[in-house]
Formats: C-alpha cells, structure tokens, sequence
C-alpha cells in the first residue's frame, strides 16, 4: 500500500495550465496531467494514445461528456475519461490512470498506475 510519504512530486501547481494538459516523463513513461479548477483536482493518464499511437493526449481537448471530465485525442478525437482512463468510444481500450493529490502547491503522484 502506498501512502503519499512515497508518491513522486511531479511539478508545482503553477506550472500547470488550468483546463488544459502538460506532459510529464516519470520513471520513463510520458504522463498526460490535466488541471481542473473547477473542480480544484489534477488528473493523470498515459500520454500515449493507443488508438494513433503517439504520444500526444497532453495536447488534447479537456471537456467534459455527463459530467465526466474527459481529454479528446487531438488524432482521430477519440475521448478517454480522465477518471478511469477508459476510451468512451469503445470499451476494449484503457488507459493508465494515476492518482495525484495536491501538496500545498506541490503536485505529488502515486507511482503505480491504477
């Protein structure tokens, strides 16, 4: 069990882009993070787009679809749940999803994906 004693700090929270997504390479592997203010959380997914297969979903549209918070894949616009990393359009596709919590303005991620 991990517990944020060993999470990686990641960024400050102003470095982020409110509403909008950055990139972040962690122990190798590029990870998409999206700050909401709306609802004061930072989200992070895989960068890799499974779908185009590139690494671009950091440059995605942010939006939302019933109330989920989702990233469109700036490819072939494909939406993946910011939530659970699942692809709206279709179910067989998912995507790591992290868990990040804000310290102070210090953002920390839990290093295994859910």
């Amino acid at each position: 069990m991990n517990t944020k004693s060993n999470w990686t700090p990641l960024c400050g929270i102003n470095d982020l882009v409110a509403g909008s997504g950055v990139c972040a390479l962690v122990e190798g592997r590029q990870v998409a993070l999206f700050y909401l203010p709306e609802d004061d959380r930072v989200y992070a997914i895989d960068n890799h787009d499974p779908i185009g297969g590139a690494n671009v979903l950091s440059r995605g549209i942010v939006g939302s679809i019933a109330d989920e918070p989702v990233v469109a894949s700036p490819l072939y616009k494909q939406h993946f749940s910011l939530v659970d990393g699942r692809c709206l359009e279709d179910d067989g596709i998912r995507l790591s999803v992290w868990q990040v919590a804000l310290d102070d303005d210090v953002v920390l991620m839990d290093p295994t994906p859910r």
